[in-house]
């Protein structure tokens, strides 16, 4: 089995090599079984079937405390989980009253997620960095989405139909329909970086980069596929590296 894990590492990375991608199969320490991987800042965790959550450290994989999560998100507002029952967590704590799907620590020290019935919430900078309000969430945010993902530029969402939407960065401005804009495409699910690059992947597992995006045109213009040979589960991008996790659950990290 090892013999032929280390065989297919190989065929797979010189695909990826002969398509233009600069790519490597990040560490030795854990191969396959990954579904979800995020990066901020320089910090990279993820998680895997099992609904372990691990954190990159050095070259290495390691376990990111005993909590079992199916989702993680690391960012300004520091690392958020849902585990399987959609409780949502912070630095292992868990919190009830609200249930999450899915969560995103990316914002201007917001957090946003969405809960079983699409709906999405927000905690504002102030209450996320505090205990005694952090199961104050903003609800009646106008939309239904089933993925959600923010920079300080924007945050960028999915829906059940697979549309793409975005919204300028604020909890309280994402309350009015108006400020949700539809984008061109379809995606199950979208990553913005740090640095306000956006990459979506679709139900095919094709690779897309958001272009034209600017300060006057924050929603950008176009979508430019990005060639790989293999197919693509999820995608997270931060200080000039894309972090992916193929459909066989391997993750690749690669430089344009």
């Amino acid at each position: 089995v090892i013999i032929f894990l280390g065989i297919l590492n190989v065929l797979l990375l010189a695909g990826l090599i002969a398509l233009g991608v600069h790519c490597e199969f990040s560490s030795s320490c854990l191969k396959y079984g990954k579904t979800q991987i995020d990066a901020d800042r320089g910090m990279v965790v993820m998680t895997d079937k099992n609904s372990s959550a691990f954190f990159l450290s050095g070259s290495c994989w390691s376990k990111l405390g005993s909590v079992p999560l199916k989702h993680v998100s690391v960012g300004p507002a520091g690392i958020w989980g849902v585990d399987q029952q959609n409780k949502y967590y912070v630095s292992e704590t868990d919190f009830t009253g609200l249930e999450l799907k899915q969560v995103d620590a990316g914002g201007q020290g917001q957090v946003v997620g969405v809960a079983k019935g699409d709906t999405i919430h927000c905690l504002t900078a102030n209450k996320a960095s505090s205990i005694k309000e952090i199961i104050n969430w903003t609800s009646g945010i106008a939309g239904f989405l089933i993925y959600i993902s923010c920079a300080p530029t924007g945050c960028w969402g999915v829906n059940a139909q697979q549309s793409i939407f975005f919204t300028v960065n604020s909890c309280l401005r994402a309350l009015s329909p108006g400020n949700w804009i539809q984008v061109d495409g379809e995606a199950v699910n979208v990553e913005v970086g740090s640095d306000g690059n956006v990459f979506v992947v679709n139900r095919l597992g094709l690779l897309y980069e958001r272009t034209g995006i600017s300060d006057q045109v924050p929603q950008g213009t176009g979508w430019k596929k990005i060639e790989m040979s293999v197919k693509i589960k999820h995608a997270s991008y931060d200080l000039g590296y894309m972090w992916l996790v193929t459909e066989e659950g391997f993750i690749v990290k690669c430089t344009k």
